[in-house]
């Protein structure tokens, strides 16, 4: 019997955010011990390391709505193709960011090959933002967005057809912070968003049950993305976004621990550690617990 394989992805973009740091989110988890902890879950680990990204400062911004634009593109293209070809090889990918931009590609390749998945974004912010609704012009808030459809032509043409997502598979969890373009945008999709007042009300486990029923619904599977500012900044101070209120360290952990045992998850990205920003590692290593806990780490 083969054991499990996770090919690991790392993208170390930050040209989609407004802060610098994040494109040493991959090599801050990896410092905290992803691949040998992974291993002693009895999985295989191919790590496939960074896809090479420009820096900022070596570029120039052409449009302000849409910043960073071409070099985006070309990132995303890339990790399209190492994730389809991660599925077509049967193995699982985890891809470490860098900024949520990369989702693009991910997402892209996900949907390879007319698969079905269906989708649960741990997220402050709804990231469902386009050219005419942005005030930042900061890619990294479009993501969901374009990979429904929505948004620059050069962007929703990754890995060819326009919509990667089914929006009645897809599930935010954790928006405490959703702009009101953005917002009405959401409420016309079909789309389910869980806010942090939903938590507070129907606690973390009931949130989590009803996400996974409506991912797991006629998909091949449930892709995880997780953007650490999900996370209370008490917990997590390590992000470039950080919004008070957000879940607690086990709430976070009891998400993940529900979908390791539901089943479903079939692969996962992690986003926004920036290690500038951060104390002592913590926010790196809060995420390789969380990462442990979606691949089957038990308490007992």
């Amino acid at each position: 019997m083969n054991k499990k394989v996770i090919q690991i992805i790392g993208v170390p973009i930050d040209l989609g955010a407004g802060r610098r740091g994040v494109d040493m989110g991959p090599s801050a988890i990896r410092y905290a011990g992803l691949n040998e902890r992974l291993q002693r879950l009895g999985w295989d680990i191919e790590d496939h390391g960074n896809l090479e990204v420009p820096v900022p400062e070596t570029r120039e911004i052409k449009d302000k709505r849409l910043k960073y634009l071409p070099e985006i593109i070309t990132i995303n293209e890339l990790l399209y193709l190492k994730v389809s070809e991660a599925i077509k090889e049967g193995v699982v990918p985890l891809i470490l960011g860098g900024d949520h931009s990369l989702a693009i590609g991910a997402l892209a390749g996900l949907a390879t090959e007319g698969r079905s998945f269906g989708l649960i974004w741990f997220d402050t912010h709804g990231d469902y933002n386009s050219y005419d609704t942005t005030d930042s012009g900061n890619i990294h808030g479009m993501s969901l967005a374009v990979s429904n459809g929505i948004g620059a032509q050069e962007l929703t043409s990754i890995g060819g057809k326009q919509k990667k997502i089914r929006e009645e598979n897809t599930v935010i969890i954790g928006a405490r912070e959703i702009d009101s373009k953005e917002r009405e945008m959401l409420h016309q999709s079909k789309i389910t968003v869980f806010t942090m007042r939903d938590i507070d009300q129907r606690g973390m486990k009931e949130v989590v049950a009803q996400s996974i029923k409506i991912a797991s619904q006629g998909t091949d599977g449930i892709h995880v993305s997780f953007d650490v500012d999900v996370i209370d900044p008490e917990e997590a101070p390590g992000v470039g976004t950080p919004v008070i209120g957000g879940i607690t360290y086990r709430e976070a952990h009891l998400a993940m621990e529900l979908l390791a045992d539901s089943g479903y998850l079939s692969s996962m990205d992690i986003v926004e550690v920036n290690p500038i920003l951060d104390h002592q590692n913590k926010t790196a290593e809060l995420a390789v617990g969380l990462i442990c806990s979606a691949f089957g780490k038990r308490i007992y």
